[in-house]
C-alpha cells in the first residue's frame, strides 16, 4: 500500500456527496427566480466545477493535496463559485460541498484562505445591494461566521483522518517490509533444517550401510580360505545390507518414512536391527519392549529408528561388545530408547568429530526430546533417548 493513499482515495462516497450538492444546487438555482440568462450563466459557472474536479481536483486530492496542482483548483473552484454567487446568490449551497475540497486539495492554512474567500462573497454583495436592511446584513453575518467556524472545525478533522491514514499506511508498509523479511529469514532457516535433516538421512542410512558392507567384505575376505562357508555367510549379509541401503536410498528421494517402517511397526523394525547386529558380529544382541506398543507420530518413529541405526552402528563400529541390550519403554506420555553394550566404552567428555551423536542430539532436539549417554572406557555404552508420544 502507497503511503500517498489516505481515506478519500478508497471508495466513491465524497464523490457521490459533492455530485449530490451540485446537483441540488443546480436545481435550485435553475429554478429559483430572477432572469433566466443570469440564472443560467449561474449554472454553467458551476456545472463548469465538475469537470475541474475531475480532471485538477481528484487527481490533487489523490497525491496527497498536491500543493502545486491543490492550488491551482482551489483557486479556479473559488473563483467559478464566487461567478455564480455574483449571479445568484442561492448559488451559495455549493460551499457544502466547495469548502470540503478545499481542505482536501490543500495544507490547512492554505484551505482556510480559500474557504474564507467563499464564505465571505456573499458578505460583500448583501452589504453591496442591500445597505438599507442592517438586520439582512447581520443575519449574513452570522451565518457566515457560522460556515467559517464549521469549515474550521470540519476542515481540522478531515487533516487529521488524512495524517492518521497517512500514518496507518506507513505502518503497514513497515509491517509489510518485516514481513517479507521474516519470510525470507523463515526460507533460509528452511532451507539450513532441510540440510541438516538430509545430512543426517544420508548418515544414519547410507553412510552407516556402507560402513557394514565394508565392514562384512572385509571379514568375508580374511574368511575365504581358512572358513569359506562364514565367508559366504558376511557377503550374503554385505548384499541384503546394500539392498537395504539402495531402498532406503529411494525412499529419501521419493521424501517417504523410512523403509524399516514401511513394513511394520517401530518395535518390530527396532528387532530387526538387533538380529542383524547379533548376524555379523556373532554376539548376545537382545530386544525386549516394556509397556503397551502403541502408535506414535511419524516424526517420533522415525527420530527413534535413527537413533537406535547410530548407537547400533557404533556398537558394530567401536565397541568390540559381547552382549547388547535393546530396550523399548512405552511410558505413559513419552517413549524411551535404551541401548546398553559392554564394550571397550569411551570418554564422552572427549569425543570430537564425526556427526554421529552430534546430528542425533539435533534432531532428537527438534521433537522437544532428550539424549542421556553414559559411558566410561572399559566399561561399556548406555545410551537412553526419550521423545515425547
Amino acid at each position: 500500500m502507497k503511503t500517498d493513499q489516505h481515506a478519500w482515495n478508497r471508495g466513491g462516497v465524497w464523490d457521490a456527496y459533492f455530485a449530490v450538492v451540485l446537483a441540488v444546487t443546480l436545481l435550485i438555482v435553475l429554478t429559483g427566480g430572477g432572469s433566466l440568462v443570469t440564472r443560467a450563466a449561474a449554472a454553467l459557472s458551476l456545472a463548469a466545477t465538475a469537470p475541474l474536479y475531475v480532471f485538477v481536483g481528484r487527481p490533487a486530492i489523490a497525491a496527497d493535496r498536491d500543493t502545486r496542482r491543490g492550488t491551482i483548483y482551489v483557486v479556479c473552484l473559488v473563483i467559478l463559485v464566487i461567478i455564480a454567487q455574483t449571479l445568484v446568490p442561492a448559488s451559495s449551497w455549493v460551499l457544502f460541498a466547495a469548502c470540503p475540497q478545499c481542505f482536501m486539495a490543500m495544507s490547512l492554512p492554505r484551505a482556510f484562505v480559500g474557504v474564507l474567500a467563499l464564505n465571505l462573497a456573499p458578505v460583500v454583495l448583501v452589504v453591496s445591494s442591500a445597505r438599507q436592511a442592517p438586520g439582512t446584513i447581520a443575519f449574513v453575518f452570522g451565518t457566515v461566521v457560522l460556515g467559517i467556524a464549521f469549515s474550521l472545525v470540519f476542515g481540522t478533522w478531515i487533516n487529521r483522518i488524512i495524517e492518521q491514514s497517512k500514518e496507518r499506511a506507513q505502518l503497514i508498509e513497515r509491517l509489510e517490509a518485516a514481513q517479507a523479511e521474516l519470510a525470507q529469514v523463515s526460507r533460509q532457516a528452511g532451507t539450513l533444517a532441510e540440510r541438516q535433516r538430509l545430512a543426517g538421512e544420508i548418515h544414519d542410512t547410507l553412510a552407516q550401510g556402507l560402513t557394514s558392507i565394508v565392514m562384512l567384505l572385509q571379514a568375508a575376505d580374511a574368511e575365504l580360505d581358512a572358513d569359506p562357508g562364514e565367508a559366504h555367510r558376511h557377503v550374503g549379509l554385505a548384499t541384503q545390507t546394500a539392498r537395504e541401503g539402495l531402498a532406503e536410498a529411494r525412499a529419501m528421494v521419493a521424501a517417504l518414512t523410512p523403509t524399516h517402517l514401511d513394513s511394520g511397526p517401530l518395535h518390530e523394525a527396532l528387532e530387526r536391527l538387533t538380529g542383524r547386529i547379533a548376524a555379523e558380529l556373532g554376539v548376545s544382541a537382545r530386544f525386549e519392549v516394556c509397556g503397551q506398543a502403541r502408535p506414535l507420530s511419524a516424526t517420533a518413529e522415525v527420530v527413534l529408528l535413527r537413533a537406535g541405526q547410530e548407537a547400533l552402528a557404533n556398537v558394530r563400529k567401536h565397541a568390540h561388545a559381547r552382549d547388547v541390550l535393546v530396550v523399548l519403554s512405552y511410558e505413559q506420555r513419552a517413549v524411551r530408547l535404551d541401548i546398553r553394550d559392554d564394550g571397550s566404552g569411551f570418554d564422552p567428555e572427549h569425543v570430537t568429530g564425526g556427526y554421529g551423536l552430534r546430528g542425533m542430539r539435533s534432531r532428537i532436539v527438534q521433537v522437544g526430546g532428550s539424549l542421556l549417554v553414559r559411558a566410561r572406557p572399559g566399561e561399556g555404552t548406555s545410551l537412553s533417548v526419550e521423545v515425547p508420544g
